[in-house]
């Protein structure tokens, strides 16, 4: 591997210095031509020379979009420079996904293994989306909730019978449309009275006994099936 220039944006003393030094001691072949504690100071550097590699951290000053932003201009006016986050947002996932839409090449976390060389190696091989251990493990462990949350709905529509019209319903009771205003999905075949004959039907279907149960409930007990996903509730093109 050839030696690649380096530009560390880093807004906390003692971090930068340890940054610095696991470039220096694990990564032969990155020379460090700048180091920056803020926005300006970084395009600064960058007017002055441009780096193969961008070492960022998101938290500049206090601010988590500084970061964000700096990662999607540098992609705009230099695509070919490879940026890799390293940060201290362990818990900030929509972080992750906005840096990550910005262009990054990867997220290190500041924990685990921290920054290593074959991470780094591997951005600049062309690797995309190098993540180091503990966001690999956040990311499989929402992986396999996915996965099991989609197995229980695939087993609930076929055990309660449960159609495409079905889930369309129970989805947008749970958006807050009334059912005139589900009538005029496009799409939708079904008029008010179709859509209260289904919605009993569902109530029959879902509840043993049936008695007592108004459209929240109905709602409630589908998310609990994962008929319908709490978590990806939208609205078909009305």
């Amino acid at each position: 591997m050839q030696n690649f220039k380096v530009i560390i944006v880093e807004d906390v003393p003692l971090e930068l210095k340890g940054t610095v030094g696991i470039v220096k001691n694990d990564i032969p072949e990155a020379e460090i031509i700048g180091t920056a504690e803020n926005e300006a100071a970084y395009w600064r550097l960058l007017k002055q020379q441009v780096p193969d590699l961008v070492l960022l951290d998101l938290g500049l000053g206090g601010s988590t979009t500084v970061g964000v932003e700096l990662c999607r201009q540098t992609k705009e006016m230099h695509p070919q420079v490879r940026v890799l986050i390293f940060t201290g947002e362990i818990l900030n996932e929509k972080l992750w996904v906005d840096v990550l839409d910005a262009g990054a090449d990867g997220i290190i976390l500041k924990t685990g293994e921290l920054l290593t060389r074959n991470d780094v190696m591997a951005v600049m091989n062309g690797k995309q989306l190098v993540f180091n251990q503990p966001i690999l493990q956040k990311i499989v462990e929402r992986f396999k909730r996915s996965v099991g949350s989609e197995l229980m709905k695939q087993e609930a529509m076929v055990n309660y019978e449960i159609d495409e019209y079905d889930e369309r319903l129970l989805r947008h009771l749970a958006l807050g449309y009334t059912k005139d205003q589900i009538a005029q999905l496009r799409g939708m075949p079904f008029g008010v009275k179709s859509l209260e004959k289904r919605q009993n039907e569902l109530v029959q279907k879902l509840f043993p006994d049936g008695r007592g149960v108004n459209a929240t409930r109905l709602v409630v007990r589908a998310m609990e099936l994962r008929i319908i996903d709490i978590d990806n509730l939208e609205a078909d093109e009305e």
